[in-house]
């Protein structure tokens, strides 16, 4: 599916879950031919909350991008600021700092940072995001999730 296209799938009420997807950029621009393409997502529908899947994005650029067309209710943060060698100090996810950043861009209540630990390329964990989080003044919109679990969040649909 190309980026800012979209699929509606059928909800068991008869109205439709409107999947788009959304540009995404794995490191730094430039790197697509060593990392490959990625891609992250829009959930949106009638009485429901938008979501944000933001894949292996790490740039701040595409979140802001994301913000001109959706109002994003909950955003889904690939975090860990994940490192390869092949790129040096690049990092392929966002960082702590900037997935509290994106959470202000995106200006959505609820933020779940998820891939961000398990796998040795990742450089920051959940008591990075917390602080980074706490340093932003964020603290009310992050959910941090241990792996396995699951959280109810309490959002205002129209």
């Amino acid at each position: 599916m190309p980026v800012w296209e979209h699929v509606d799938l059928p909800r068991p009420d008869g109205s439709a879950l409107r999947v788009t997807r959304v540009p995404a950029l794995h490191g730094p621009e430039g790197s697509e031919p060593i990392v490959g393409e990625v891609a992250g997502f829009v959930l949106s529908g009638r009485g429901i909350p938008t979501v944000y899947v933001s894949g292996d994005n790490a740039s701040l650029d595409i979140v802001a991008r994301i913000t001109e067309r959706f109002a994003i209710d909950v955003a889904i943060l690939f975090a860990g600021a994940a490192k390869t060698a092949l790129l040096g100090d690049a990092y392929l996810t966002l960082t702590s700092a900037q997935a509290a950043e994106a959470a202000r861009i995106l200006g959505a209540s609820h933020v779940v940072p998820l891939h961000f630990d398990g796998w040795r390329h990742f450089t920051e964990g959940a008591d990075a995001l917390a602080e980074a989080f706490a340093q932003a003044g964020l603290t009310d919109r992050l959910t941090l999730l241990p792996p396995g679990r699951h959280a109810a969040l309490t959002v205002a649909t129209t």
